[in-house]
């Protein structure tokens, strides 16, 4: 498949979010050289992304008892957004794998089509190698407890205003 951005590997991907909590737009963001690449998400697309890198990195210690884990805490470095913050589209869709032979792991983000009739769907490969994987997946944690609190009981996020409890009533 050929991609409208790729990046392999990039020297640099995090996860951030711009605005106050209630209101944060949140971002992927990969680094490659000079070249930065910037990518609008929704919070839940941050959160499953999180969730699926902690289980693939889980799947490949687990099937190759051979692959190092001691390396994994150290690649955890500046994890913040850099500047210009232009987002090249938004994500629709994303996929993760594992390369086995370059020991690297592989987000592929496809976007929505400017027009329906054309076959233009932006999308993005970066790869990133599997030493970083837990660092960003710490990161992307860090990130999302950084909103609002959540209610104990309903889940809910509650807002500086106060907060209607449906479990309450």
């Amino acid at each position: 498949m050929n991609y409208t951005y790729e990046f392999d590997p990039a020297g640099h991907l995090t996860v951030g979010t711009v605005g106050k909590p209630g209101q944060r737009t949140f971002y992927i963001q990969a680094r490659k050289g000079r070249e930065i690449l910037t990518f609008t998400v929704e919070k839940e697309q941050v959160r499953a992304l999180g969730q699926a890198f902690d289980r693939l990195h889980d799947d490949i210690v687990s099937n190759n008892p051979l692959v190092s884990t001691s390396d994994d805490a150290v690649l955890i470095r500046d994890m913040g957004l850099l500047e210009p913050l232009e987002p090249v589209f938004r994500v629709v869709q994303m996929g993760l794998g594992y390369d086995a032979e370059h020991d690297t792991c592989v987000l592929i983000m496809q976007g929505m089509s400017e027009d329906e009739e054309e076959d233009d769907t932006p999308s993005a490969r970066i790869s990133i190698p599997r030493e970083q994987v837990r660092g960003l997946s710490q990161h992307i944690t860090a990130v999302l407890n950084g909103g609002r609190a959540v209610c104990g009981n309903c889940g809910r996020p509650k807002d500086p205003d106060g907060h209607f409890c449906p479990q309450m009533n």
